[in-house]
């Protein structure tokens, strides 16, 4: 059994601040992360496309799928799953608590 990798809280925004349709991003450290409003329930993914260096959250979101801006590859936000080429590399995604009206996504500690 693989050990999960330790994670530190970061508070990354406010729920208001994520409008569906309309990823955020947000940098903790060294983390490019993308915060989605997916019918209310907020997930987080890297913030770069796994095929060119692109910034998903410039890109068309359709439901529970992000398209990239570049190239139209295309993801399934709360997996991180590739869904269409060129893209082939799933997506890493972040854990996210809610705190009131607050957004933390978990980064695995170095």
């Amino acid at each position: 059994m693989s050990e999960q990798p330790a994670i530190e809280w970061h508070r990354v925004a406010r729920t208001s601040e994520v409008e569906e349709d309309d990823p955020k991003a947000v940098r903790v450290g060294d983390h490019l992360i993308a915060i989605y409003n997916v019918g209310g329930t907020i997930y987080a993914t890297a913030d770069v496309c796994t095929h060119e260096f692109a910034s998903l959250s410039e890109g068309f979101v359709e439901g529970d799928v992000i398209e990239c801006p570049l190239h139209a590859g295309r993801f399934h936000i709360p997996s991180g799953k590739a869904l269409s080429p060129p893209v082939t590399e799933d997506l890493g995604t972040y854990p996210v608590k809610l705190e009131g009206d607050d957004i933390y996504v978990g980064v695995p500690i170095d």
